[in-house]
C-alpha cells in the first residue's frame, strides 16, 4: 500500500509542475478579477502544506524557509506581500524534490500515528501519516484545479 500512494504523490506532483512549466514570472503573479491569489502563490502553498502534513507531523524536521508561512500560509495573499517570494525555477525545483523526501523520509511509517492529530477545516482528523499524505493529493488537486483557472484567467487578463 506504501508504494501506491508514493506512485499517487509523484503523479500527482507531476501534474502539478508540468502545468506551470514555462510560465513567465509576470503571468505567475496576475491575480485575476475574483480570484484573491495567483499562480506562484498556490505553488508555494502546495508545498507548505504538504512538507507541514508530511514532516512536521512525523516530527521530522521541515525543509521549509522562514518565508513561506508568511507568503503562503492559509489566509494569507499576494497583494499583501513586503517581501520578495521565490521565483518559479525556485519554487518547481523545492516542489520536485519534495516527494521524494517524503518517500525516503515516510517509507515503512505510513500506519504510525501522526505526533499529534490534525484537523483540517472540513472536521476531517487526520490521525496517521499515511491519512495525513493521502489528504495532501486531495490539497492539490484543489489547487491544480484554481491553478488551471488562473492560467485561463490570466490569459485573458494578458
Amino acid at each position: 500500500m506504501d508504494q501506491i500512494l508514493f506512485k499517487q504523490l509523484e503523479f500527482v506532483r507531476l501534474l502539478t509542475i508540468k502545468a506551470v512549466e514555462g510560465i513567465s514570472e509576470q503571468r505567475l503573479d496576475i491575480i485575476p478579477e475574483g480570484f484573491n491569489n495567483n499562480l506562484r502563490w498556490n505553488l508555494g502553498h502546495i508545498y507548505l502544506v504538504q512538507e507541514k502534513l508530511a514532516f512536521q507531523l512525523a516530527d521530522l524536521p521541515m525543509q521549509l524557509p522562514e518565508s513561506f508561512g508568511r507568503l503562503f500560509g492559509r489566509g494569507s495573499k499576494p497583494a499583501e506581500w513586503n517581501e520578495e517570494p521565490p521565483t518559479l525555477e525556485v519554487l518547481l525545483k523545492m516542489l520536485a524534490e519534495q516527494p521524494g523526501r517524503i518517500q525516503e523520509s515516510l517509507q515503512n511509517r505510513l500506519g504510525e500515528p501522526v505526533s499529534e492529530p490534525f484537523t483540517i477545516s472540513s472536521g476531517l482528523s487526520l490521525k496517521t501519516l499515511g491519512e495525513s499524505l493521502n489528504y495532501t493529493f486531495y490539497h492539490e488537486g484543489l489547487h491544480f484545479n484554481t491553478i488551471t483557472l488562473l492560467k485561463r484567467f490570466a490569459d485573458k487578463s494578458i
